[in-house]
């Protein structure tokens, strides 16, 4: 069995799902993408190679194994982009709680299920069908779980809107004793620049109290003032349209100290180190061209 523990993003890590890019299928048609990003590099002709991603990944891993972090791969689909764990389930405290993701990506929730078999039967929960929830969205922070959603009227045809108001309120009620906190993303289907696809495209708690956000990512400036003001102005590293971009926001913590963090991302690898963290930096841009990075290819399990 798994003893499940997550109370927020940045404890010891000691357990991780990191997805995977064996096998990934053939390059996606425009019309059956999920997000801008990668329509983008598909009529570039620059959308990553299958050779490239599993590198990006490999890089990961061997940190893991530097910092003896225990690491679960999904079961390899023919043909199936399984690159991002974070989508498919998620941890708070000791309970497994599967996300309700797009109708046509069931099949990589089947390849953790022999992760979730491994999970006490009143330790995992399957939300209600009308609850649509990615674990990009949520980050759990103690006494607080963060969630991004949109609540706009456009919901159903926004491909990038992934949360929705009744995910928000069906985990409030799984964790009555904590403060379930949702903020208003900003979405589009068409311009990768002002499309928050996740919470954590646009804001990341760190250890030492710190924190990066994209204003522009939230919809509503108090939601976004909340959170400055949560971390304190002098905490808070603001990135720019460019960066939130590249996914400067979407770094993984190891630990209160340790941060896994893009080779390119040299202001914030450097704002970082000033910190005083240890800043882990890995080959990871070909996978951000699907508008996912580091914190959106790992699913934590196990934090101390």
């Amino acid at each position: 069995m798994i003893e499940l523990n997550i109370q927020n993003e940045t404890s010891r890590l000691r357990a991780v799902v990191l997805g995977i890019a064996n096998s990934n299928g053939p390059i996606p048609k425009v019309e059956d993408c999920y997000d801008p990003k990668s329509i983008e590099h598909i009529l570039a002709g620059t959308y990553p190679t299958e050779a490239a991603m599993i590198m990006e990944l490999n890089a990961v891993a061997k940190v893991f194994e530097k910092y003896n972090v225990k690491v679960y791969r999904p079961e390899v689909i023919k043909d199936c982009n399984q690159i991002f764990a974070r989508d498919i389930a998620f941890v708070i405290d000791d309970i497994l709680i599967e996300a309700n993701i797009l109708p046509h990506r069931e099949k990589e929730v089947q390849a953790i299920d022999y992760i979730w078999n491994k999970v006490a039967d009143n330790k995992r929960v399957i939300l209600p069908e009308e609850c649509h929830v990615e674990g990009g969205d949520v980050m759990p922070w103690n006494d607080y779980i963060f969630i991004g959603t949109y609540s706009g009227e456009d919901y159903p045809e926004i491909i990038t809107a992934r949360t929705n108001a009744d995910a928000v309120i069906a985990i409030q009620e799984l964790f009555p004793n904590k403060t379930v906190k949702s903020f208003e993303l900003r979405k589009s289907n068409t311009n990768a620049k002002e499309n928050a696809l996740h919470l954590d495209c646009c804001f990341n708690p760190l250890g030492k109290g710190k924190a990066i956000i994209h204003k522009n990512g939230f919809l509503i400036e108090r939601e976004y003032e909340w959170l400055v003001n949560f971390f304190g102005k002098e905490n808070v590293f603001e990135i720019t349209k460019d960066e939130m971009y590249q996914m400067c926001s979407n770094v993984f913590s190891i630990s209160e100290d340790v941060i896994i963090s893009e080779q390119n991302f040299t202001r914030l690898n450097k704002w970082l180190r000033e910190q005083g963290f240890t800043v882990e930096e890995v080959p990871y841009a070909e996978i951000g061209k699907q508008e996912g990075l580091l914190r959106c290819t790992t699913m934590p399990l196990i934090r101390d």
